[in-house]
């Protein structure tokens, strides 16, 4: 009887134990996902605080009275306000501990001195300042880095191209503004009509870099969602009006849409305020311009967008860009896009695989501005 006994009492402290393993686990993932309480966070720095006061008291060479600056930064970056004041309470209650132990600090070196004090005061009052930040955003520290990670990943899902047929070569190449992870050029590309189709559409919105990439995020969704959705001609009218009622205080962008025929090559540009696209004619090496009419996006209602027709013959290219590959302050545009087409006929013989990154390179590596190419050849 007492054998059952004591074994029913270690199946129960085995339950139990493996109860506050669970909670303790959960909590703990909570924290780390944003979610839950932080009082694992708040108890662990409020033990750390008498290990420093007493390392202080008893080493104060070692353990130096500012060392209290440690959990009060690190509360300002896991703790919210309400927990940041109680540990704030623990650090004041540690350095009054340690002044009265110690002595005045003018009885000698290692003793709480008025500038400790401001030190740890300081660095309370931006921890608390970080805290309210977090509080008012609604994103932990811990979330934020993977937050824009996960933006950023996909503005780059949304900008890849589609599988073309064989017989068609593609390339996009898109470079942010001072080396950030955003950038305010992007471009939405789908098959429609059965996969004869290809329409895509690079788009340039006012700004640059993380400026820009919150809204470029936001218009490269709405766009993928227009796509395909809608008969090519209007596409850039309701993408006008969507960026009309957003009400953006900078709230315009430049577009260009390309519907292509894959069977033959035949192919339609409309444009909103964009820049021309380039053709490469393979029989006569030459590149022609192809300049479709139409106002920037999210100016007036009731725009109208005329579009220009090409075709692309077995050999020829075509390529749609941003301004900011081909404008520069010490250049006109019309420059830049002959330095471009310059630089493009390096990689005729190649067949322009891989031509696109080159090209921002060797054409607008330095310059701060978002730069985006994309690049069509059927092949021969």
């Amino acid at each position: 009887m007492a054998r059952g006994a004591a074994d029913s009492l270690t199946a129960r402290l085995r339950k139990s134990a493996h109860r506050a393993r669970t909670a303790l686990r959960k909590s703990g993932v909570d924290y780390f996902r944003g979610d839950g309480s932080d009082w694992i966070a708040l108890v662990g720095l409020l033990l750390t605080i008498p290990a420093i006061a007493c390392g202080t008291i008893a080493l104060p060479v070692w353990f130096s009275p500012a060392a209290l600056v440690l959990p009060i930064v690190a509360g300002g970056l896991l703790l919210r306000p309400a927990s940041l004041l109680g540990l704030y309470a623990a650090a004041a209650g540690a350095l009054i501990v340690e002044s009265l132990t110690l002595g005045p600090y003018m009885e000698g070196p290692a003793r709480v001195t008025p500038g400790t004090v401001l030190v740890v005061a300081a660095c309370g009052f931006f921890g608390l300042l970080i805290a309210q930040f977090r509080a008012r955003v609604g994103v932990p520290w811990r979330r934020g880095g993977t937050m824009l990670f996960d933006l950023r990943e996909r503005l780059r899902v949304q900008s890849a191209l589609p599988r073309l047929p064989k017989g068609w070569h593609r390339e996009m190449a898109l470079r942010p503004a001072g080396g950030q992870s955003f950038s305010g050029d992007f471009v939405v590309a789908a098959r429609t009509n059965g996969g004869r189709t290809l329409e895509a559409v690079l788009t340039d919105v006012s700004g640059k870099g993380m400026d820009a990439g919150s809204r470029a995020l936001l218009l490269s969704g709405a766009f993928g969602g227009l796509l395909g959705s809608l008969p090519p001609h209007g596409f850039l009218p309701a993408a006008n009006g969507y960026l009309l009622r957003q009400d953006w205080d900078e709230g315009f962008a430049t577009s260009i849409h390309l519907v292509l025929d894959l069977d033959s090559g035949d192919y339609e540009l409309l444009s909103a305020g964009h820049l021309p696209a380039l053709q490469l004619h393979a029989g006569s090496g030459r590149w022609e311009e192809k300049s479709a009419e139409g106002p920037l996006l999210g100016v007036y209602a009731g725009a109208q967008f005329d579009p220009v027709k090409g075709t692309l013959r077995p050999g020829d290219v075509l390529m749609l860009f941003t301004d900011g590959l081909v404008e520069a302050s010490d250049r006109e545009i019309a420059e830049g896009m002959d330095r471009l087409t310059g630089e493009a006929d390096r990689y005729v013989a190649t067949g322009f695989e891989g031509a696109a990154w080159h090209l921002i390179e060797a054409v607008a590596k330095d310059v701060n501005d978002d730069r985006a190419l994309l690049l069509l050849r059927r092949e021969l």
